[in-house]
């Protein structure tokens, strides 16, 4: 059975650790790899999985993410072929789809997140879709048992930190002010920033933006409830296409390590 996000949170809360989040692309390198991909992320210790659908201005990703996204869609990658794919996933931990506010509206609001409930996410991140103009989006997915995950970044108002307070899911927390991609150094602004969303929220909140390496997940991961890594891994895969899976579930389980290392 396929554990909720709460669920996920509360079980690496309980083994005193952060929960582990890693992203990948759908249809990088070929949408026949999801499956495996997905299945290698949780074989190595992720608690939740984001999925990227794949979008021609993903103004929130850095190069590498946009590399992949280009690439499924050069592929001829649809939504409809993500929802296909990801509906027969046998998987235990939960699935995000990390997408674009153009795709949705272009489906349909409640029709996007109908299936994304049918295919078994349960939550969405849409990073330019601000959160006090998703009003109706917010209720469909309410009432579909999805959840809205808004984003908090360092120049975030306490007006928006306000307006988020009964949030579902768990805060997508960008640790820097930018696109994604791996950094050679984490923001030190991260635990205060942390600490000022506490003050409004009581769900969990991850990181995300710049994770690249083991030892900044397990920095991050003592103030933050989720650590998420996208572009280290997405670039694995991209340096590894012999053996994309193989590779990921390595990556992920040094992560998944070094957050279990006090």
């Amino acid at each position: 059975m396929t554990m909720t996000i709460s669920e996920a949170f509360a079980r690496a809360r309980q083994e005193n650790r952060a929960a582990l989040i890693p992203y990948i692309t759908a249809g990088y390198p070929s949408l026949e790899h999801l499956e495996s991909l997905v299945k290698a992320l949780e074989a190595g210790g992720a608690d939740l999985i984001e999925i990227g659908v794949p979008f021609s201005d993903p103004l929130a990703d850095g190069p590498i993410l946009q590399q992949a996204a280009t690439e499924a869609l050069a592929r001829g990658v649809k939504v409809q072929q993500i929802f296909d794919r990801v509906k027969d996933l046998a998987v235990s931990v939960p699935l995000i789809f990390l997408t674009y506010v153009n795709p949705i509206y272009r489906r349909g609001i409640d029709r996007f997140i109908t299936d994304s409930r049918r295919s078994g996410v349960q939550g969405l991140i849409v990073p330019d879709w601000p959160w006090n103009e998703m009003r109706e989006a917010q209720e469909t997915a309410q009432s579909q048992g999805v959840a809205m995950i808004p984003l908090v970044a360092p120049t975030s108002t306490d007006a928006h930190l306000k307006d988020i307070r009964n949030a579902a899911g768990f805060v997508y927390t960008v640790s820097v002010t930018g696109v994604t991609g791996a950094r050679s150094q984490l923001n030190h602004g991260v635990g205060p920033l942390v600490e000022r969303i506490r003050q409004h929220v009581h769900i969990p909140i991850a990181v995300g933006f710049g994770i690249s390496t083991p030892e900044q997940a397990r920095e991050t991961g003592r103030v933050a409830d989720g650590v998420i890594v996208g572009s280290a891994l997405v670039r694995v895969i991209r340096d590894n296409r012999d053996d994309p899976s193989g590779s990921a579930e390595s990556f992920v389980r040094a992560f998944r390590d070094a957050l279990e290392t006090k």
